[in-house]
Parts: structure tokens; C-alpha cells; sequence
């Protein structure tokens, strides 16, 4: 089961990763993008970033490692439950979620870091 500092260490393999707060709660940024929240509410999980479709197909899996909430329908992005999920699928969504708030600059210098 992956924790919140496993999820900030597998970030922290991308370019200019900021351990930070969002909304109060544990967060990562980019370029002083948000990508990342632990989120504190009742369903808990964690926020990433993905586009409509890839939230679609996440949610058509019927995996239970991923859900969404009213207050997220008709946006990009997806909730995770960190007691549930792969951590190799987790990273590849933690990578896709910093694609999505970093600038072209970082994304270009990507394949240096790897």
C-alpha cells in the first residue's frame, strides 16, 4: 500500500517537484501548479490530474483504487485510494498528472531525468 511519502518520492523522480500545501491539505506542485492532493475529506484519496478520457477508461475498469465525487464530475482529474492501488500504475499516474500542469520547457528536458 503506498503512502503519501511514497507518492512524494515517486514525484520527486520529475523535474521541479514542490512538496507544498493545496486547498490546506499535503500537495505536489509544478511551476506553481497544483498536480497532486492528499485530500482530507470524508472519501479521502488522492487527486490526480488526467484527462476526461483516461478518467473515463480508469473509472470503466471497475477497479476500485479508483473513484470520483459529484464535486469532480467534468473534470480532469481522477481520486485514488491509496490502500488499494498498484504502485507501478500509481507512478505511471503520478508522471501523467505532472504532464498534464508542466511546462512545455520541463516536459521537452523530460527524457534527461529518466
Amino acid at each position: 500500500m503506498p503512502t503519501w511519502d511514497e507518492v512524494v518520492e515517486m514525484a520527486q523522480q520529475l523535474p521541479e517537484v514542490e512538496v507544498t500545501t493545496w486547498y490546506r491539505t499535503p500537495a505536489l506542485k509544478v511551476a506553481g501548479k497544483g498536480f497532486a492532493r492528499l485530500r482530507t475529506e470524508a472519501e479521502g484519496g488522492l487527486v490526480l490530474m488526467c484527462g476526461l478520457d483516461e478518467k473515463e477508461a480508469l473509472l470503466a475498469t471497475g477497479d476500485p483504487a479508483f473513484y470520483t465525487t459529484p464535486h469532480y464530475d467534468g473534470h480532469g482529474s481522477i481520486l485514488v485510494d491509496l490502500t488499494k492501488v498498484d504502485a507501478g500504475q500509481l507512478k505511471e499516474l503520478i508522471e501523467e498528472s505532472w504532464r498534464q500542469k508542466a511546462p512545455t520547457r520541463l516536459k521537452r528536458g523530460e527524457a534527461s531525468h529518466d
